[in-house]
Parts: structure tokens; sequence; C-alpha cells
């Protein structure tokens, strides 16, 4: 396991912002609607920057935004610097949503060293899809996302579960072909993106409560919000949105809660 000491992750977290510029710099010029969010919006507006043991940023658009995003970067994007993954240019990914990574570096997370494709330092690209308003709707919506969800994560899973048991489990799923999956996926997201509904979400993470979903209209109504210096697109109604998902933001979680991701290689350029 590696120690992130206060020095590596500020280089960790510089190198992110760059990227978060990059993606600034895409959507401003394709004219792409996106957010900063999670976390990230967390710490703009309550450090004015990163959370100080924050290891990650993230941003999300709307899914009809995404995929300009993610056509624009296969032109606009500063290749010398960066590159960009998701299921369908990177063969063995697993992840329903897209990351910008930072060429000649390297960002090992714990149990996924073994994952067949490049690992540098990355921010989280998260396209938004519709959640159903019927709420029995929602709920079986919510339980497809919960096992296509468990079936990617079943690679790193076989590995990564504490429960002897549940390893062995995750072991038979990760047999499921990555190709199928992404199928179903795929077609999940085309269904649920037919009407205009109420409630989005990141269809393969894990929700704050039992609603299932974030207002579409907190990603359809931003403002510049300034983070580390510099101005980023972020929800206009930051406080309903925080509070939404951290309850009272403001508060300073406890010490032994301010923790990073294991991680157990790094490499930053010089």
């Amino acid at each position: 396991m590696v120690e992130l000491d206060k020095k590596t992750l500020r280089q960790l977290q510089l190198i992110q912002l760059e990227m978060l510029i990059e993606v600034d710099r895409i959507c401003k010029k394709c004219n792409i609607h996106y957010n900063i969010i999670a976390g990230t919006l967390l710490g703009a507006i309550r450090h004015g920057g990163y959370i100080p043991w924050d290891d990650d940023a993230d941003v999300a658009l709307l899914r009809s935004e995404y995929e300009k995003f993610r056509k624009a970067c296969e032109i606009e994007l500063d290749t010398s610097r960066f590159y960009f993954q998701d299921h369908r240019n990177t063969e063995g990914y697993r992840w329903g949503y897209g990351k910008l990574r930072r060429k000649n570096t390297h960002f090992l997370r714990e149990y996924q060293e073994h994952m067949p494709y490049e690992q540098g330092v990355f921010i989280d690209i998260f396209p938004l899809d519709g959640v159903p308003d019927n709420y029995i709707k929602r709920c079986c919506h919510n339980f497809h996302c919960f096992c296509i969800r468990k079936l990617l994560w079943s690679e790193v899973g076989k590995i990564a579960d504490k429960s002897r048991s549940m390893r062995m489990w995750y072991r038979i799923l990760s047999k499921i072909p990555r190709a199928m999956i992404m199928q179903y996926y795929d077609k999940m997201v085309i269904h649920s993106n037919k009407t205009q509904t109420k409630l989005v979400r990141i269809l393969l993470f894990p929700t704050p409560n039992d609603t299932f979903g974030y207002y579409r209209n907190w990603y359809e109504e931003s403002m510049v919000i300034e983070f580390e210096g510099y101005l980023f697109q972020g929800i206009k109604d930051y406080e309903g949105y925080l509070r939404f998902k951290f309850g009272d933001y403001l508060k300073l979680p406890p010490i032994e809660q301010r923790k990073v991701h294991p991680v157990t290689r790094i490499y930053l350029k010089e």
C-alpha cells in the first residue's frame, strides 16, 4: 500500500485540476453543458477548492451532453497530455461512466492492479440517465442497476471482497462475458432516456437514499463556481443538492472519516 502524504496528494489534485480545465475548455468550445458534482462541488463551496483529503474529482453531464463530450474528445482532446476511456473504446473497461486520464502517470487503486487497461491519474466523467417517475418501475429499475453494477464489479470483487463465499460468487459472475453485460447496459441506457423524467442518476452508481435518483433540474440549471482559483460550471441550487447528498454539508466529518482511496502504485509526472 502506498501512503499518500500531503505533498503527493496535492500533486495528484493539481494533475486532476489540469483535466478539469481541459473538460471546461472542450465544453466551452463545443457548447456542451456540464457540472462539477459530489465532493468536487462540496469542496468548491466549503473550501474554495479541493477538500483537503480528497483524491478524486467528479464531473457529470446529462446523457445527451455526455455523448457530445465523448465524441468531442475524439477531435478536441489534447492527446499529448490526456486520454479518455469508456467501455466503448477501452477493452476490459468495466465501468458505466468515462474517465479522463493524464498521460505519463500511474494511479492504481487497490485490487484493480490486474485490470487490462492503462490506469493513469483520472477524473470521473459521469453520464446521467432517466429514472422512471412511477415508484414501482423506479424500484425495478434500481434493481436492474444494482445487478449490472455487481456483474461488472465481479472482476474486482473476486479479489477484494472480505468474505470468502462472496469472492467465490464474484468469481462465478466474472465468467459472464463483459461484452454481454455492456450490451444489456447500452440497451438500458436507451430505454432510460425514452422520456424526460423528473429524476436522473448515474445508472451504475449507488444513490444516497430511497428516491433512487437526483432532480434533473439540478443538472440543467448551472452557475459559475470558483474552484482552486479557476471558474467551472456547477449546480446552481448547490445547497439543495449538497444537503440531499451529504446532509449537513458545511460540517466537517470526524478525522477518522477523512480518508483517501487505498492506492498500491502511484507515479506522477515531474
